[in-house]
């Protein structure tokens, strides 16, 4: 059974919402599994079961125009990983929320693609056209964002954003990663 894990960091639970989405997702695909390994407080076990996934989402929020610092010092922490080249040719995605439409999360999906090509992992687009060329469903990748999910959230708590649209387009992006790993590693 191939595994897809959400590595993430989330300071006030917006993140979270978008990383379940994920799980809920990739759980959805016939003969694979999903987890979360929060890496705040990652421990021996956690790393394991990243080791043994076909696919890893890495999930942060945008602070201050990039990562948050506990996602970068589990970043930093990879390079246990990366001296043996043990995430190579995983699938890898991101995804990462902010509180304004902008807010650089551009930069933070640069990096966190940039951490999955020092760790060679295979990095999957989110696969979906921008919502304003959704007729059908304009809430969906409503940030236009080709690299990964993208979301915003109001200044509100984790119970009002972000919206239902940016859930859902986790969620299928979750869809999209599970079955990438399933066809390289299933």
């Amino acid at each position: 059974m191939t595994s897809v894990v959400v590595a993430y960091h989330s300071g006030y639970g917006h993140t979270k919402r978008l990383v379940d989405g994920a799980v809920a997702g990739a759980s959805s695909v016939a003969g694979v599994t999903a987890r979360t390994v929060d890496v705040s407080t990652i421990d021996d076990a956690g790393w394991e079961t990243l080791n043994q996934a076909g696919g890893i989402i890495f999930a942060t929020p945008t602070y201050m125009g990039g990562i948050s610092a506990p996602f970068k010092a589990f970043a930093d922490a990879s390079a246990k990983v990366w001296i043996t080249q043990g995430w190579k040719d995983k699938v890898a995605g991101g995804m990462t929320v902010s509180n304004s439409p902008s807010g650089e999360k551009q930069v933070t999906l640069q990096y966190l693609a940039t951490l999955a090509s020092q760790h060679s992992m295979v990095w999957a687009s989110i696969g979906m056209m921008p919502g304003k060329y959704n007729e059908a469903h304009p809430e969906l990748n409503r940030l236009g964002s080709a690299m990964g999910v993208m979301s915003e959230a109001e200044n509100a708590p984790p119970e009002e954003t972000p919206p239902a649209g940016d859930i859902e387009t986790a969620r299928l992006y979750g869809v999209r990663v599970a079955e990438l790993a399933k066809k390289i590693h299933g």
